[in-house]
């Protein structure tokens, strides 16, 4: 039946209070803006929970709407818009698509109706309308005059394509996400026995899966290796991110292979952002399994040269102009 009202009704989930993992986060010698005291001195009142964090209060609303192909050719794309802190609690919710559908609309909200992120979801090949990321990056302008990420170049392939990584249950994951799977399955907003060593037989996989959500973490734990470094130190943060499953789910203690290119970059009046795809290929079939793009975007504050170097740069390019004929 034709749904005749003007607005779809929406899952919803319960409000859940995610749980910091990142306080003890360090990059280029540095803590990093999940760290109180570096929060503070950016002037935020606590150090935020990292975005794909919520995206584990998704998968039971998606896992309803679309049973277990949401764990193996599922897309979350989410637009990032308030920070959550520790204590706070947050609510998912999900537009249910018409019969047959496969793309839907989603959001989180804080308890008192904060807007937390906003983006799409969906499941299949499609063909599906753009998603939240896609559509954020056919609308970006090019940027005036990059200083951090002046040396960055789109196109640009990471320098330790292809990247080996694995997770394991008990598998500490590096100094950029200083906890393990174990630690997270302990405060996870959304448990499941089909994380679990003692439950992964029961998953229709036989086998024990990487949440979603953790799939991040994955990726980012050999970040440094793609070289994709701007100018620092600086603080930076999660803007946007998509997660894409092409044949799903990933395995828990599975070999896999990274290969990262910068899709795009841009800027606003707070931050430069560094746009990367990275692609997720089975480290034993080297099959596409996966891709991730996030937009990761560095604080021109939290930069100590940044109106310095700008100056630089204008009065070079000034000086550029004036000799051209």
């Amino acid at each position: 039946m034709a749904h005749p009202f003007a607005q779809r009704p929406s899952l919803c989930g319960p409000l859940r209070q995610p749980q910091q993992m990142l306080a003890e986060q360090t990059y280029d010698g540095h803590k990093s803006i999940h760290d109180d005291a570096m929060a503070a001195d950016l002037g935020l009142r606590a150090g935020p929970i990292e975005g794909p964090t919520h995206f584990s209060q998704f998968d039971p609303l998606l896992v309803q709407l679309w049973g277990q192909a949401w764990f193996e050719t599922g897309c979350i794309s989410a637009h990032y818009q308030t920070m959550v802190v520790e204590g706070e609690q947050v609510r998912a919710f999900v537009q249910l698509p018409a019969d047959g559908e496969k793309f839907t609309k989603i959001w989180a909200e804080k308890a008192d109706g904060t807007p937390v992120l906003t983006g799409t979801a969906s499941v299949g090949a499609g063909p599906h309308p753009p998603s939240e990321i896609s559509q954020r990056i056919a609308k970006l302008r090019p940027p005036q005059q990059l200083v951090i990420n002046r040396a960055l170049r789109v196109g640009q392939q990471g320098a330790g394509n292809p990247e080996p990584v694995r997770m394991a249950h008990g598998q500490h994951m590096g100094p950029h996400y200083p906890f393990s799977l174990a630690d997270k399955l302990k405060v996870i907003t959304e448990p499941c026995p089909w994380y679990t060593p003692e439950g992964g037989a029961s998953a229709p996989w036989g086998r024990a899966i990487i949440p979603i959500e953790m799939i991040s973490v994955l990726l980012g734990s050999s970040m440094d290796q793609a070289g994709f470094r701007g100018q620092g130190p600086a603080v930076g943060l999660f803007a946007g991110q998509e997660i894409k499953l092409i044949a799903g789910p990933l395995f828990v203690d599975h070999p896999y292979l990274l290969e990262r290119e910068i899709v795009a970059l841009s800027e606003s009046a707070r931050t430069e952002s560094v746009w990367v795809r990275t692609r997720i290929l089975d480290g034993v079939t080297r099959a596409l399994v996966g891709e991730m793009i996030l937009n990761s975007a560095t604080l021109k504050a939290s930069y100590a040269r940044y109106d310095a170097d700008a100056q630089a740069l204008a009065l070079a390019l000034g000086k550029t102009a004036a000799v051209q004929p």
